[in-house]
């Protein structure tokens, strides 16, 4: 038996963190040359066609592989977004109180690299604001999504960005 089959599970827990730190080279990659060709402007907006639709696909992966409910509401949702790739490669913190599940970015290896770099903040709002909506939206229909703050907002000190997602009550 050769490659994935042969690991333990630590090393197969590793070489999962690995992929997705490889995944988010690659999206960032691809960001900058959009970036570099066309501007920062249409870069952003191709950037939020493509998560939108990426999203989407991790939610539906995520959902079935965890065997999710149909509208299984914001325990679900935390569910979900624990298992997301991010979920390796950032520290987050959720937060599930009866009426809100609140969802922050403590460290964002996307931005620690922009810092590293002595570059400003990446402008990740309107993307993040796609790509939060969608994916909740597969997990649960009724889940909206509110952003508290995300860069380019003034940063909190405690965290990089942060949601808000509540259930949508029925009328």
């Amino acid at each position: 038996m050769t490659g994935f089959e042969a690991l333990d599970r630590e090393h197969l827990l590793r070489a999962l963190e690995d992929a997705a730190k490889l995944w988010l080279a690659h999206d960032g990659l691809w960001f900058q040359a959009v970036e570099e060709a066309y501007g920062l402007q249409e870069a952003l907006r191709l950037d939020e066609k493509a998560m939108s639709r990426f999203t989407a696909i991790e939610a539906r992966r995520i959902k079935k592989r965890l065997n999710l409910p149909e509208e299984g509401g914001l325990k679900a949702l935390a569910v979900a977004l624990e298992n997301r790739l991010y979920a390796l490669i950032n520290r987050q913190s959720i937060e599930l109180r009866d009426d809100e599940l609140l969802f922050k970015m403590l460290d964002c290896r996307v931005q620690a690299a922009r810092q590293r770099k002595g570059l400003p903040a990446f402008p990740c709002k309107s993307v993040g604001i796609i790509e939060y909506r969608e994916f909740a939206k597969v997990i649960d229909p009724r889940i909206e999504v509110e952003c508290i703050a995300c860069p380019p907002d003034p940063r909190p000190h405690e965290f990089w960005c942060g949601w808000r997602f509540t259930l949508r009550q029925p009328r």
